[in-house]
């Protein structure tokens, strides 16, 4: 009988380009804004004109997509798309 050897099943970490995608299809579903302003450089509060509130189910969602915590204390520092996607490359490596 010959053993087979099977390799683990690992997650892998999403791309900056999978995060954004991700995150443009939760703040459209969220907010309605269209999925185009949500790009690395556009601000959460400014470009996206989303308040504290709207803030919290964007993290609430992404947190469940991705797999990831995001304490309260955190979201404070998260201004850009791009804090958030480097937010989430960094939790889904230590996860």
């Amino acid at each position: 009988m010959t053993e087979q050897a099977t390799t683990p099943t690992t997650a892998t970490t999403p791309t900056d380009a999978e995060i954004v995608a991700g995150l443009a299809d939760i703040v459209h579903e969220i907010s309605g804004r269209p999925v185009a302003l949500v790009v690395p450089d556009a601000t959460f509060a400014d470009d996206l004109d989303l308040d504290s509130l709207t803030m919290v189910e964007v993290v609430v969602a992404a947190e469940q997509r991705f797999g990831v915590r995001i304490p309260d204390d955190d979201v404070a520092g998260l201004v850009t798309v791009a804090d958030a996607v480097a937010y989430i490359t960094r939790a889904s490596v230590l996860a």
